[in-house]
């Protein structure tokens, strides 16, 4: 069985005062039956491993290990500080920093081999949903993004439209469920049923606490991906609820 798991990003939003939200979450779900992880900005991310109970992630890594990069964090340095997971290919980083599917791929290796979980985000543009090409791109990043060391345990896959991402646009369910089976079924072609089954696979794109029961119905979304209702523990708490009952 594939343990549940709600991951939140907060994405550049945070200032110190910001961790008494996982104090007000931890309130409200002192023993989770699902797994719970929050990715704070770097800035934030060793004072919330000291804070939370909770596992705290971040929100991207360099290839690297060390090396001449001004201003990039390694998944070393995040594992030092405390980490256990890390985000990498998310959509605001392919399009604002030109990522594609080999550095994506780069940064999921260096996380694997920290020893840290690499949460590989994809998903298709507006234009690409309208053409009908969203499994062909969702397939080229699938392939393009996983490393080949992958296993259940050191690796999550989250779906995530482009365009369902904070615009309160969600896709229909039998499109979540369409583009989650492709994955799954992708997963099990390449790692065999073992690891194809055992991976989780979130979803993302405007996850808010009306809609998350209905999404966690869907078979294979073992979870979500959440950006900006994760900033607040009263916005955040439902979803978790509704992903325990689910």
């Amino acid at each position: 069985m594939r343990r549940k798991l709600a991951a939140g990003n907060w994405k550049m939003n945070g200032l110190k005062g910001q961790l008494a939200e996982l104090d007000k979450l931890a309130a409200a779900h002192p023993s989770p039956e699902v797994d719970v992880l929050l990715c704070p900005p770097a800035t934030l991310l060793a004072a919330a491993a000291l804070q939370s109970p909770f596992s705290i992630g971040a929100q991207d890594c360099h290839a690297n290990d060390a090396g001449a990069h001004t201003g990039d964090i390694s998944a070393q340095m995040i594992k030092d500080a405390g980490g256990k997971a890390v985000i990498v290919g998310h959509s605001e980083r392919r399009e604002d920093h030109d990522e594609h599917s080999d550095i994506v791929r780069a940064k999921a290796r260096a996380a694997q081999a920290a020893g840290l979980t690499a949460i590989v985000c994809m998903g298709e543009s507006l234009l690409e949903r309208e053409a009908q090409n969203t499994l062909d791109i969702i397939g080229g990043q699938l392939a393009g993004s996983i490393p080949d060391n992958a296993t259940a345990e050191n690796l999550v896959v989250a779906y995530e439209p482009i365009w369902a991402i904070g615009t309160g646009l969600v896709p229909s369910l039998a499109q979540i469920g369409e583009v989650h089976a492709f994955i799954r079924a992708r997963l099990e072609r390449r790692f065999g049923a073992g690891v194809g089954l055992g991976v989780r696979i979130l979803y993302g794109g405007s996850v808010k606490p009306d809609n998350a029961r209905d999404i966690f119905a869907v078979p294979n979304v073992d979870g979500a991906l959440v950006g900006g209702a994760s900033l607040k523990a009263a916005d955040f708490s439902p979803i978790i609820s509704a992903l325990e009952a689910s």
